[in-house]
């Protein structure tokens, strides 16, 4: 019953004067809502939810300088090399080892890009609210760090196009489509792309969502997968500083 109730959520946080996005499914893979806006609206959202998996597509906290502690560096595979990688999070070398890009997290809240300074914002006010980090037995409302690159990388099993392009968005919803999330078919969008429109710069894009929704969407995805499905989940990195999941249950060594 209580997964029956249960809605899982992705935020695509953003930075300056553009609003962040937020969308929502139910255990049948529908959305529910899609979303812009500032801080308080989506506190006015997600605090209304009875209870929920909430997916972030950005670090929990500022980078707290576990890869200068040898006992951390002695347990991961491969080794770092002394004196390499001592400004990465945990999670940012194990990504980088699979040749996943991403990011690097200052230790300096304000030295942090202001989509990350906007993440770190939403984690506390949710945590405020009662919401607490994944994994937690028996808990109906808990936070996820995702990292959106780094799920559509392992659910292509490849490194997918860049998000802004149009064959990017393409690709992306059509991992989401094929994975049963109601998203248009992509391909639709392609038969309509005529020989005239295209010599127009009239391309038919209706049905095809924008970056920020995707990312947001395979936030969902990773919730529902969480929540639902936690043996086809990864998790990566350390407790103390931040852990991201990927919506699959096993990674490959390079992509």
């Amino acid at each position: 019953m209580l997964f029956n109730r249960m809605t899982f959520i992705g935020i695509d946080p953003t930075a300056g004067k553009r609003p962040n996005t937020y969308i929502a499914i139910d255990k049948d893979l529908h959305v529910l809502a899609i979303g812009e806006g500032g801080i308080e609206e989506i506190t006015a959202f997600v605090g209304g939810q009875e209870s929920a998996f909430v997916s972030i597509c950005a670090p929990q906290r500022p980078n707290q300088g576990l890869m200068k502690r040898e006992d951390i560096r002695a347990s991961l595979s491969p080794n770092p090399r002394p004196g390499r990688w001592l400004g990465f999070r945990v999670v940012e070398y194990l990504l980088y080892q699979r040749n996943i890009r991403t990011p690097r997290t200052s230790s300096s809240e304000m030295s942090c890009p202001r989509w990350m300074q906007m993440g770190f914002k939403i984690f506390r006010r949710l945590k405020s609210l009662g919401y607490q980090n994944f994994p937690q037995d028996e808990t109906p409302k808990q936070l996820i760090e995702t990292y959106p690159h780094a799920s559509y990388t392992a659910m292509l099993e490849r490194l997918p196009f860049r998000k802004n392009t149009l064959e990017g968005r393409l690709q992306r919803q059509m991992v989401l489509y094929n994975h049963e999330i109601e998203v248009s078919d992509p391909m639709r969008v392609l038969e309509e792309i005529t020989q005239f429109r295209l010599l127009q710069g009239n391309l038919p894009l209706e049905g095809l969502h924008t970056p920020n929704e995707l990312d947001a969407l395979v936030a969902a995805y990773t919730s529902w997968q969480a929540a639902l499905h936690p043996d086809q989940i990864t998790i990566l990195g350390h407790p103390e500083e931040g852990q991201i999941v990927v919506p699959v249950g096993e990674l490959k060594e390079k992509y």
